[in-house]
């Protein structure tokens, strides 16, 4: 069998973090949300890959390659303009020779539950329980049947959504190939599941366990999923006086100071320089080249590479990109006065805690505040004792 990964869209609601690099590139524990799934796949038994790239490919290419360092084959298809999901799947139809699996690259799916869709019968859709029907497809059933497939309804029929995950035959390009362009002008490829699902042909698999990335705060939830069974390691330097509570991964090259306490689950990467008295809270993965310095404290939180937290700052429940420099006394709240739900650029994060979501080589002058849900663009420059708030667009120049 072989696998195909969509992995050609740009991503549009992960905006700022996407602006730099394509969604499927974002990290997870520190490693490419995609390098997790083929993962899972891998351990499935399947070793040929497709990957349809299109935006930002030359950096899924260079970090990806063949797939010989991961002990699989990975080729590449590219899809130049995103037209949909049906003609995505259409750009990977030559290099197909077999039955195969095709997943979209912005999930995380256990390996398990890979393994088990493998061995439906075909076609096949995954479907997951979720407690927010609204946001997705819905699919209804009739034993392990598909009956209906209803997309982002505000009145579902029930819980069961579409999880991304199929399992095709090569008959699968003779419903493309009869499908029209769709009201929002692209190849939907729920369409030709709809002419299986007529034909009483479609069979539905649960999965155990599901998360997609289709916001910013949504890299949160699969961090802390793929913390939870993290193996303590030490290929750091640890000086005295530093307690370490929990798993927590040390990369290679990297100091932790002293009087620094670490609470895991927590992953940090390589070369990376740790206190002396920073606090790190459980469930954040912190990127190859950072620095967290003197009485900084980070709580469950994404730290991308080359970003420096070094003096009396305090980050928690927060996405942050790449080469970001935060001056001392900078902070980001993560809770409202009253409690509810966070919202950034009026988006319900369903988080009762969230700070915010800072794209990458952002410089925050000494004291700067952030409120909760901000969400700041690429190269933004806030002079000392701003106040953001709200989107920030990209090269944006804030205070004196």
């Amino acid at each position: 069998m072989e696998c195909v990964v969509l992995a050609a869209g740009e991503g549009k609601r992960m905006r700022p973090l996407t602006a730099s690099r394509p969604k499927v590139m974002l990290p997870v524990a520190n490693r490419p949300m995609m390098e997790h799934l083929v993962n899972s796949v891998k351990y499935a038994g399947i070793r040929d890959f497709i990957f349809v790239v299109g935006y930002r490919e030359q950096e899924i290419r260079d970090y990806f390659g063949d797939g010989e360092s991961m002990g699989v084959s990975i080729r590449y298809a590219v899809q130049r303009e995103q037209r949909g999901t049906a003609d995505a799947l259409n750009a990977a139809r030559d290099y197909l020779t077999c039955d195969f699996l095709m997943l979209n690259g912005d999930m995380i799916v256990p390996p398990e539950d890979i393994k088990t869709i493998c061995g439906k019968k075909l076609p096949c859709v995954a479907v997951f329980e979720s407690d927010r029907p609204e946001e997705f497809g819905v699919v209804t059933t009739e034993g392990d049947t598909v009956t209906g497939l209803v997309e982002k309804s505000p009145h579902p029929l029930g819980n069961l959504i579409n999880a991304g995950a199929y399992l095709f035959g090569i008959d699968i390009f003779e419903k493309i190939d009869s499908l029209e362009l769709s009201e929002r002008g692209e190849l939907e490829l729920t369409d030709a599941l709809q002419s299986y699902i007529n034909e009483g042909l479609l069979s539905a698999c649960r999965l155990s366990s599901w998360c997609d990335i289709g916001e910013p705060w949504n890299l949160l939830d699969a961090n802390e999923s793929f913390l939870a069974s993290l193996k303590a390691e030490n290929n750091g330097e640890i000086e005295d006086f530093v307690v370490i509570k929990g798993p927590v991964a040390i990369g290679e090259g990297s100091v932790i100071r002293s009087g620094s306490y670490i609470e895991g689950p927590c992953i940090i990467g390589k070369n990376c320089v740790i206190g002396p008295h920073a606090y790190i809270r459980p469930s954040t993965s912190i990127g190859d080249g950072c620095h967290i310095g003197h009485s900084s404290e980070i709580k469950n939180s994404v730290i991308m590479h080359e970003t420096k937290i070094p003096h009396f700052n305090y980050v928690g429940d927060s996405v942050i990109g790449s080469g970001c420099n935060f001056g001392a006394g900078s902070k980001i709240a993560n809770l409202r006065h009253d409690r509810r739900n966070v919202k950034s650029a009026g988006r319900d994060t369903h988080r009762k805690k969230f700070g915010a979501v800072v794209a990458d080589n952002v410089q925050l002058g000494i004291n700067c505040s952030v409120n909760v849900g901000t969400l700041i663009g690429s190269g933004v420059l806030a002079a000392p004792g701003s106040f953001l708030e709200g989107k920030i667009a990209d090269k944006t120049k804030i205070g004196r």
